[in-house]
């Protein structure tokens, strides 16, 4: 019987190995019949004066003119702040959340903490981008304010601290680029392999590719089985955080 099994897993594995060779050898070095990439349109980046433009396949969730692509999370409309060009959270309205769901993604997110600055520690500038709204990197005005450090700006909250601290001064324009791999689930619904992110803040690498453990809780985190794709939010949490400029590039599952 071992001897069998042994015998199995040996052409399991051959089997294995010459699907991979092939499709690596699909293509020879440098051939021109090898199907070009799509062409895209980059965008522009933004400056702290001027908004830039999201990638042509890009999904806009926010262009500076309304909030018709959010809403509250029992479906009302989102009851932010709109301004010129921005949003802003209102103190006590609640999270917002994505109307179009993702999974795997490219998400581009801008955000101005409030100034002056009022508060320290987690009490100042707190908000915060929930992938899957069950993920939080957290939005913090870490300029010059200690706090506990997996709570800090760009943390994969109660996680992973951010690689550096790449926070501007309050009240200036910042920005997170955020590639996101969401968790995937068997038919039973048993974990088959967990969330991965990698966060740019101000195009500062600052979160490598980390395994997330879990969905963000002040306790331990853990996985429950969870449909492929589900809104992004954005968190009330009592500041006048501003938002602008958010877009998102849906990414093909691995």
């Amino acid at each position: 019987m071992k001897t069998y099994k042994v015998l199995a897993l040996a052409v399991a594995i051959t089997i294995i190995c010459s699907i991979v060779q092939a499709q690596q050898t699909q293509w020879k070095v440098h051939d021109m019949s090898r199907p070009a990439p799509t062409v895209v349109d980059a965008g522009t980046a933004s400056t702290q004066d001027v908004v830039g433009r999201a990638p042509s396949d890009a999904v806009v969730l926010f262009d500076g003119k309304d909030l018709s692509a959010w809403s509250q999370k029992d479906g009302t409309p989102a009851k932010w702040k709109l301004g010129s060009g921005y949003f802003e959270t209102v103190p006590k309205s609640g999270y917002i959340y994505s109307k179009k769901t993702f999974g795997d993604c490219q998400l581009h997110v801008e955000f101005a903490t409030p100034s002056p600055a009022v508060g320290q520690g987690q009490d100042r500038g707190n908000s915060g981008v929930f992938l899957m709204g069950l993920y939080e990197i957290q939005v913090l005005d870490s300029y010059n304010n200690r706090t506990y450090a997996d709570g800090s700006a760009a943390a994969v909250y109660g996680q992973y601290p951010p690689l550096v601290n790449a926070s501007r001064p309050p009240g200036q324009w910042q920005t997170y680029d955020i590639v996101f791999h969401a968790p995937k689930f068997g038919g039973d619904g048993k974990l088959l392999h967990k969330a991965r992110v990698t966060v740019l803040h101000n195009g500062v690498l600052v979160q490598d590719n980390v395994e997330i453990q879990g969905t963000t809780s002040t306790d331990k985190p853990e996985y429950t089985a969870q449909p492929d794709k589900l809104p992004l939010a954005l968190q009330d949490h009592n500041h006048p955080v501003r938002f602008r400029n958010i877009w998102v590039r849906e990414l093909k599952a691995e």
